[in-house]
């Protein structure tokens, strides 16, 4: 059996693996070795994979349901495809820069983890790159893990065995009134999830929170603000995030409960785009403990 090799991406979180292909994990039944660094180091790295989109959506469905946010929208027999984060019309032609698209896009420069909006929201992100640009489109990764084990304990009792409500509009609104108005962004209503997340498997704790959450329980809407800025300008320190400069080929898969993240600026007449698959959290991975009455 070959050995697996990890290299750490940062001090605090993060591994490149390397010794198998990524393609390989599941059919030669050593997936549960994958999880294991999954749980340990919340974010993967395999560099320059052969991985297609049989293979994206094999390793999805092993760590869990597929998320699929337009199954209300698809014609019946209609089958799923994989999300592209995407500069690019389906004509290939590039997007205007002042459309809703184009705004959309922006909204993912502002750091948050994928889903917290959503009832079930997600547990990792799978996401690889196609097309890329000659500079910039970086994804960075922040660990909320490593921040809540380094943060000051006066911050951390402001939130403690608090909620947090979330709603997908309003990190759409911090890019654009008018984005955040489309329909597409109110589908689902408000949630309210536990501050901290208890990693089940090692029991390490992660703040959870993201761009599109707005009150915390206990505080007005302008303390809320307040308090959210402040918890994610320290988690997003530095010595708590990763930026990975893409090349085609690399694979990115980060835990969603403890890792935030946000793409970055790339230059506007160039093409680039990733393939991207959320994949939902089961009781398993710890979301009986997180829901709080609405």
């Amino acid at each position: 059996m070959t050995e697996l090799k990890v290299t750490p991406l940062t001090w605090n979180f993060g591994v490149e693996v390397s010794g198998l292909p990524l393609a390989d994990f599941v059919p030669s039944v050593r997936f549960e070795e994958l999880r294991a660094l999954f749980e340990e180091h919340s974010a993967l790295l395999f560099r320059a994979q052969d991985f297609d989109d049989a293979a994206h959506l094999e390793l999805a469905r092993a760590f869990g349901p597929i998320e699929d946010r337009k199954a209300d929208e698809r014609k019946p027999g209609e089958e799923f495809t994989i999300p592209k984060v995407t500069n690019v019309q389906s004509d290939s032609s590039l997007k205007g820069d002042m459309d809703m698209h184009r705004l959309h896009l922006e909204s993912n420069f502002l750091w948050h983890a994928d889903s917290t909006f959503l009832p079930t929201p997600a547990l990792t992100n799978i996401l690889t790159a196609r097309v890329v640009a000659s500079n910039g489109g970086e994804t960075e990764l922040a660990s909320t893990r490593a921040a809540w084990m380094a943060m000051p304990e006066e911050l951390r009792t402001r939130i403690r065995d608090r909620g947090i409500w979330h709603h997908y509009s309003v990190s759409r609104a911090k890019i654009s009134p008018e984005l955040a108005k489309h329909p597409m962004f109110h589908k689902w209503p408000a949630t309210r999830w536990r501050a901290i997340w208890t990693n089940p498997v090692n029991g390490r704790e992660a703040l959870y929170i993201a761009s599109h959450a707005y009150r915390v329980d206990g505080y007005d809407e302008a303390e809320s603000a307040e308090l959210l800025d402040e918890l994610m300008e320290f988690c997003t320190r530095p010595e708590f995030t990763y930026s990975h400069q893409w090349r085609v080929g690399d694979v990115l898969i980060w835990d969603q409960r403890a890792v935030l993240h946000r793409g970055r600026p790339w230059p506007d007449e160039q093409a680039r785009t990733l393939s991207s698959i959320c994949c939902s959290v089961t009781d398993s991975d710890g979301i009986a403990t997180m829901r709080m009455p609405q």
